[in-house]
């Protein structure tokens, strides 16, 4: 054999050779990579400590922003008539909301739904129960100048800070700014709101270590609640809410049917938030985050509330129809039925998971033992003075103006 007839030859196996190195190396290293990559997680994630509140890097927290927003949070100037400020329906003594089954109104008005605290509030990716803003940034306006909540106008609201000294002031300190604006009032009330956590539940306590923390019959609860009641199915992770949207089968709070200035608030919203017209007229039950997507399968769907807190926060659900746990518990035993039979009213889009558990009575007090545990003490606050306005007129300048009389 010549030697261009072995050259092709020894080539090929050269390259072969090679190749299968290559191949081998890929194989082992592939190995290696899987082997180093966490396990795909099966199913919700666990329930976890809470830990520091995110912070956005344009609106960082400092001492003289957050007491500026704390004083603001507390303002009712910051509204319509002066009348409805945050915390007209976000009473620190009422669990930073309202105890009632809807949130207190403007003046003539009726709010159509259950005030949410604002403990924790700070870890929510989007805030409302159909999620309709993206921060705490966009919540304070958006519910300042809210129709059946604040009613305000910027212009209004920024030139009553303008005429008060002390805002001028600590504006300027804060923001830099010669006169307030309405937007930086904004900013300073989501930096104090993001100081409004709980992160030392016996919960937390537990799943940090201690295991003194809970009770027997917390326990209990607890493996109810990642077993056999399902809770950890939509409460999980560390905010023990998925922060998703779901019809969990929860009815109309009839009084939308009874009270007269409830029903106008109820149609005035639904229209506002671009109800279909023969929805406008017919609607019996809040659409929920159908207003955001349009999607007839979102209809009667809100975000999963966070369970911390709860201690203090009933009623419970977005329209407030159940004001114990207790019946929250039998709520969904039932399978999102309450004790008269009633469900949504958009029963094709009620969750899969949505199911009777079968429960016990001795297993239900369990879990709402355990459901206590995600509450610490109650978070008080001594509310602060509310700085006053400029007088339009010196002493002297009245004293001329009644002796010129």
């Amino acid at each position: 054999m010549s030697i261009k007839q072995i050259a092709p030859t020894l080539v090929a196996a050269a390259v072969a050779t090679v190749l299968a190195s290559c191949q081998a190396q890929e194989t082992k290293a592939g190995k290696a990579a899987a082997s180093a990559m966490p396990m795909a997680q099966s199913g919700p994630p666990p329930l976890a400590p809470l830990g520091p509140p995110p912070i956005p890097p344009d609106n960082k927290n400092f001492p003289a922003k957050v007491e500026l927003g704390k004083i603001l949070f507390f303002d009712p100037r910051l509204g319509g008539d002066a009348s409805t400020g945050c915390s007209t329906c976000h009473e620190p003594d009422q669990g930073w909301a309202w105890a009632e089954d809807f949130s207190r109104g403007y003046p003539g008005t009726v709010h159509w739904r259950n005030s949410q605290t604002i403990v924790n509030s700070a870890y929510y990716g989007r805030n409302f129960w159909a999620g309709s803003v993206p921060s705490l940034e966009k919540q304070a306006p958006s519910a300042a100048k809210g129709g059946v909540a604040g009613n305000g106008e910027n212009d209004i609201m920024e030139a009553r800070l303008a005429l008060i000294p002390e805002y001028r002031k600590r504006f300027k300190e804060v923001f830099g700014t010669e006169w307030p604006l309405i937007g930086d009032a904004w900013r300073a009330i989501a930096a104090f709101e993001r100081t409004l956590v709980q992160r030392d539940t016996p919960l937390d306590k537990y799943l940090q270590g201690d295991k003194t923390a809970l009770t027997e019959q917390q326990l209990r609860g607890m493996k109810l609640f990642n077993g056999k009641a399902g809770c950890i199915q939509c409460h999980n992770g560390a905010l023990a809410s998925d922060q998703d949207y779901h019809n969990i089968g929860v009815p109309p709070n009839t009084r939308w049917e009874e009270d007269g200035l409830a029903q106008v608030t109820f149609r005035f919203e639904h229209y506002a938030k671009g109800q279909t017209e023969e929805g406008y007229r017919k609607a019996k039950s809040d659409w929920g985050f159908y207003f955001r997507s349009k999607n007839e399968w979102d209809r009667g769907k809100f975000r999963t509330p966070s369970l911390r807190y709860t201690a203090y926060t009933a009623p419970y659900m977005h329209n407030g129809v159940f004001y114990t746990m207790e019946e929250v518990v039998d709520f969904y035993n039932r399978g999102g039925f309450d004790e008269e039979g009633r469900t949504t009213r958009f029963p094709e889009n009620k969750s899969r998971l949505i199911k009777p558990l079968g429960l016990t009575d001795e297993e239900k007090e369990d879990l709402v033992a355990f459901l206590e545990a995600f509450s610490g003490d109650e978070i008080t606050i001594d509310k602060p003075r509310l700085p006053e306005y400029a007088p339009l007129f010196t002493r002297a300048e009245l004293e001329a103006a009644q002796e010129a009389k």
